[in-house]
């Protein structure tokens, strides 16, 4: 559910994969469909606690925590997500809510309650650093898979290594992206950005992964910038699938949270 949560993040299952015309090739759509379904659709909805800790170059410490509740609307397609802060004091009630479409822009809000303030997240803006941490906003809901053009570039006993290029290279500031998909429970467990100069600048890696109510989990994701020095690790807990959750993803409930994000 998280992880997305995630940012994540980004959290994972599923077996088998089809193979092309080329018996001895899978085919790298079937594995990138099946990854983020791993990913962002475990069960039909979801809901954890976060804990984020950021670390800039001189080693200080911020930290952030907050519920993430998600509801699928359905498999693979739109869904929702439901961002409530709990701490520090400034941002403490601070909601920041997600309507994902498929094959178009999602929806974004951001609640302010210091300044009672609801803001639109515009499209160009997701890729943007989530509340100061080395997260993105698109981290936490994931990239739409017709945005890139997929490549299988390895494949060895444990993980299909998957090249990633945007079709509308002008729209992000990566060249590509490489993510390392584990054969077993197709669970992205490593995502390599590299700039327009062709040089790495940015990681995001699943550190621990457990089992819950049957769901591989990501239970800790770090995001990692190489160019500042900062990172940011979220920990996952009270991690919870097939709960409750109601029909709380709308504007009303920026300045209301409902009770699933508050108990």
């Amino acid at each position: 559910m998280s992880n997305k949560l995630i940012i994540f993040a980004v959290v994972l299952i599923f077996t088998g994969f089809g193979f092309a015309s080329d018996a001895n090739k899978p085919d790298v759509e079937q594995i990138v469909q099946k990854a983020n379904l791993a990913a962002y659709y475990q069960a039909n909805n979801g809901r954890a606690k976060v804990i984020m800790t950021i670390t800039d170059k001189k080693g200080e410490v911020r930290n952030r925590e907050f519920i993430i509740l998600r509801k699928d609307v359905a498999d693979g397609a739109d869904q929702n997500y439901y961002v409530y802060f709990l701490r520090p004091a400034d941002v403490y009630r601070m909601v920041f809510m997600v309507n994902k479409h498929t094959g178009t822009d999602d929806d974004r809000w951001l609640y302010m309650p210091a300044l009672d303030l609801v803001r639109r997240i515009a499209a160009g803006d997701k890729r943007t650093s989530f509340v100061g941490s080395d997260f993105l906003y698109e981290d936490v809901s994931g990239r739409g898979l017709t945005e890139d053009a997929h490549e299988l570039t390895d494949s060895n006993d444990s993980a299909f290594t998957i090249k990633n290029t945007p079709k509308n290279p002008d729209s992000v500031e990566f060249s590509y992206y490489t993510v390392s998909i584990d054969k077993k429970t197709y669970m992205p467990v490593r995502m390599q950005y590299f700039d327009k100069t062709g040089r790495l600048y940015r990681t995001i890696e699943s550190l621990e992964i457990k089992d819950i109510s049957g769901f591989p989990t990501v239970t800790k994701s770090k995001a990692s910038d190489l160019n500042s020095g900062s990172s940011t690790l979220m920990e996952f807990s009270e991690v919870q699938y097939n709960i409750s959750v109601g029909d709380i993803f709308t504007e009303r409930y920026l300045r209301k949270p409902p009770a699933e994000a508050r108990r």
